[in-house]
């Protein structure tokens, strides 16, 4: 299989746009061990001030924050939404980023890319960002 590159994303001052515009950020795939990438991620956002909501199968709370098993689920508004999921599932995700009508940015983690995702929550009106970390990018951007 052939890796599939970005063809729709964002740049750094459009990135740093959406982080200043956020307030909430839901965690899709937030784990609840220490040891893997979507908890660091979702910690650093917490600590650094945003409103994180986990997303994930399992438990009752990620970081102290309660879980949700779905963003559907998830009843405030949602500024951005932050995917560590399979490439396969981000069709499916992005459905849901768009039936929420409230999120303005739809962020997928590094080696997570999906450019008929990308392009539909883009047609939406929703800001795109594949392929970045969202924890290496705000303090790259903010530091």
């Amino acid at each position: 299989m052939e890796c599939e590159l970005p063809r729709i994303n964002s740049n750094p001052e459009e990135m740093k746009r959406y982080f200043e515009e956020a307030k909430t950020i839901a965690v899709l795939g937030a784990s609840p061990d220490s040891t893997k990438a979507s908890n660091h991620v979702a910690e650093y956002l917490k600590n650094v001030g945003y409103k994180m909501i986990p997303v994930y199968p399992k438990g009752n709370t990620i970081l102290g924050e309660k879980v949700y098993r779905s963003l559907a689920e998830i009843d405030e508004p949602v500024d951005m939404v932050v995917v560590f999921r399979k490439p396969d599932a981000l069709a499916a995700i992005a459905d849901a980023v768009i039936a929420r009508g409230d999120v303005k940015t739809y962020w997928t983690q590094l080696e997570l890319i999906n450019n008929d995702a990308a392009q539909k929550v883009k047609d939406a009106g929703i800001n795109v960002v594949q392929n970045y970390c969202a924890m290496i990018e705000h303090r790259r951007l903010f530091s």
